[in-house]
């Protein structure tokens, strides 16, 4: 499938989606959260992709926002239409299944903090600047950026970065437990390479249970949190990557998982 506003290229198991607006910082307009649904669904029911790496094109942003342009014309009506087709789209990848990096690159502000934030990973160059600067525009976040980023930092940083609106150095957004990971701009894409191997050759199922787990388990009370894992521990002891993990470690040989 061919996209206007995205780039898809394929590694071994590693989807790559680029964010192709450089011209506008890949702002977020309709037609490119749209498309990016459309990707990461893709994406999601394509076995022979284990890992995704989202990212924005060019050398100065991963995503600098909503596109204002677009926004500045909506209507009360229009708007919440266009916060919740936002809202979905990042629910769709933090729900994917499969692990997703984000690769920052760049400015992540607005719209793209708050979809760095539904990735899983997020792995920053040391000069990116993050924020949520809607307050500048007389609105608030709409992408799920008051949600994610109290359930990742705590209120009292949410609060505070969304009320004052000054962006952020990437070092600092890795002391909140932002980003996971803060390295050299021209260390990046090693960085983001080899984590995303290393996650490709994992077990399939594993890595979705992790990811069920942490991220329905988070929205329960703890027992049922508990109880939610331990479904999920039953399911996975129930693979054949299980018994190749198990025989692996006995064996003192490296796994070769297939997600069955």
């Amino acid at each position: 499938m061919t996209y206007a506003n995205l780039l898809i290229q394929d590694q071994d198991a590693v989807r790559t989606i680029t964010i192709n607006r450089p011209d506008k910082l890949n702002a977020l307009n309709q037609a490119t959260i749209l498309e990016l649904r459309q990707a990461f669904t893709a994406a999601r029911s394509d076995d022979s992709v284990r890992v995704v790496v989202l990212t924005g094109a060019g050398p100065k942003a991963f995503v600098a926002g909503a596109d204002i342009s677009e926004l500045a014309e909506q209507s009360a009506v229009g708007a919440r239409e266009f916060s919740l087709i936002g809202q979905r789209m990042m629910r769709e990848v933090e729900t994917l299944g499969k692990p997703v990096i984000a690769r920052l690159n760049g400015f992540t502000l607005g719209g793209g903090m708050e979809l760095a934030m539904c990735c899983h990973l997020r792995i920053a160059a040391e000069q990116v600047k993050l924020g949520q600067p809607e307050i500048n525009l007389g609105i608030i976040p709409g992408f799920g950026g008051t949600q994610r980023l109290t359930r990742l930092t705590g209120r009292a940083a949410a609060l505070e970065l969304c009320l004052l609106g000054a962006p952020i150095s990437a070092e600092r957004a890795f002391q909140l437990g932002i980003v996971n990971r803060v390295v050299p701009a021209a260390d990046l894409d090693a960085e983001v390479a080899k984590v995303a191997a290393q996650l490709a050759k994992a077990a399939p199922i594993a890595l979705r249970g992790i990811l069920d787990a942490v991220i329905h388990g988070a929205d329960m009370a703890l027992d049922q949190g508990l109880e939610y894992e331990s479904q999920g521990f039953a399911v996975t002891a129930s693979t054949e990557d299980m018994h190749e993990g198990t025989r692996a470690f006995l064996e003192k040989r490296a796994p070769e998982f297939k997600g069955c």
